[in-house]
């Protein structure tokens, strides 16, 4: 065999530059968010790559991974809404608030009955004030919160406004004393799924820690969309830049003249698109939306204020 036969495919890939767009991976256990970045950047044969929102090292699922050019479509794809099949252990509490952690108390959940978890389930649903784990990837004074965790100096971390739109129990097991809670959640970003076990074992008087989790859906990205590392090392595809944005964001059709004053930074009159799949419900002023050139390349992200739209993001030089 010559040399370039016995190159593994991380590494042709890495001579090969492929294109910009969206990678969306689902997740092995036992990964970091970054591991997975690391390896997208192999295969992709480029370092300009990054995700939106991390997850943990034992939950799985949709990572959304950014690569070249697409990566600045990650900070506007983080604020989305996510959704999550989790399990929550009832009778035990952990340092890390799931099954990573040394087990810090124990408190049977025999007395726990569907009405009493239904009834606490509720009070953990809407618009909720959240403490955030301790041992999270918050930045406190500068340092992560888990950093400071581990050093023996736990930060107080504040409450923090999220959004539980849906907590749903799908099953209930009885294991000796404690019980395992399946259910489905949907969520603003920068909801834990973590401190809603523990919040829910402390509502309950049981203590409670997540045993296991799954991203099942970031946005308009969910699991139908993802591919495992092994099916990305045997075909790297990435999800277009234009396709991307056209499946997340409302949807703006431009002149061509439009399309070249955007492009330099320029302002529009306002015109509200319309959310991806419809023609009549108009796009929140607050939600980018996805501004397209006439040939269908995407122009930029736009915000709505004041009668005028402004590029957020320019994608193309005009």
């Amino acid at each position: 065999m010559t040399p370039e036969t016995t190159r593994t495919n991380d590494e042709v890939a890495m001579t090969e530059p492929r294109p910009g767009g969206l990678v969306i991976v689902d997740k092995p256990g036992g990964m970091t968010s970054h591991d997975v970045v690391a390896r997208i950047r192999r295969l992709a044969g480029t370092r300009r790559v990054g995700h939106a929102g991390t997850l943990d090292p034992m939950a799985t699922g949709v990572l959304v991974v950014g690569v070249e050019k697409a990566t600045r479509l990650l900070g506007y794809l983080t604020l989305t809404e996510k959704q999550y099949d989790a399990t929550i252990r009832l009778g035990q509490s952990t340092s890390t608030d799931d099954a990573e952690g040394d087990i810090t108390g124990t408190a049977s959940a025999a007395h726990v009955c569907a009405e009493t978890l239904a009834s606490a389930i509720r009070g953990l649903t809407g618009e909720i004030s959240q403490v955030p784990p301790t041992v999270s990837a918050i930045k406190v004074d500068g340092q992560r919160a888990y950093r400071l965790t581990r050093a023996g100096a736990a930060p107080e971390l504040k409450p923090r406004p999220v959004t539980v739109h849906d907590f749903t129990v799908t099953a209930i097991r009885r294991e000796a004393s404690h019980l395992d809670v399946d259910a489905t959640v949907r969520c603003s970003s920068g909801t834990y799924i973590r401190a809603l076990a523990r919040d829910l074992g402390s509502e309950l008087g049981t203590g409670g820690h997540l045993v296991s989790l799954r991203r099942t859906r970031v946005g308009a990205y969910d699991l139908g969309a993802a591919k495992t590392l092994e099916q990305l090392a045997e075909r790297f595809e990435v999800m277009p830049l234009a396709q991307a944005a056209a499946v997340a964001f409302p949807r703006r059709e431009l002149s061509a003249d439009e399309a070249r004053r955007l492009a330099h930074g320029g302002r529009l009159p306002a015109s509200m698109g319309t959310d991806p799949g419809t023609t009549e419900a108009p796009v929140a002023p607050e939600r980018p939306t996805a501004a397209y050139a006439p040939d269908g390349s995407l122009v930029a992200l736009l915000t709505e204020q004041a009668g005028q739209a402004r590029p957020l993001v320019v994608f193309t030089a005009g």
